[in-house]
C-alpha cells in the first residue's frame, strides 16, 4: 500500500529525493517534520473554519497556504526517504 501512495505522490517527492545518504540524519527529524505537518494541517482547517464563519473570501488564502505546507511536510515525512527528510531540514 505504501508503494501505491509513493507512486501517487511522486511529483512532490521527486523535488526532495536524493541518492546521497545524509551524514547527520536523525529519526527525530522525521518526527518533527510529521508534527509540524500536522500542525499546519490543523491551522489550515481552523483558518478555513474561521474564514467560513466570517464570510470573507480572502480568508481562503492562508488556508490554502497552510494546507499546501502541511500536506507537503506530511507526505515527505511519511513517504520520503531519509535523504528527502534531511533535504527539507537543509542537512547535507
Amino acid at each position: 500500500m505504501r508503494n501505491v501512495f509513493i507512486k501517487i505522490c511522486w511529483p512532490l517527492l521527486r523535488l526532495f529525493e536524493t541518492d546521497v545518504q545524509p551524514a547527520n540524519y536523525k529519526a527525530s527529524h522525521r518526527f518533527a517534520l510529521n508534527f509540524i505537518g500536522f500542525v499546519f494541517l490543523l491551522l489550515s482547517f481552523v483558518s478555513a473554519l474561521v474564514g467560513h464563519s466570517s464570510g470573507e473570501l480572502g480568508a481562503i488564502i492562508p488556508a490554502v497556504i497552510f494546507l499546501g505546507a502541511g500536506l507537503s511536510a506530511v507526505v515527505v515525512g511519511l513517504l520520503g526517504s531519509n535523504g528527502a527528510v534531511a533535504k527539507v531540514w537543509g542537512s547535507k
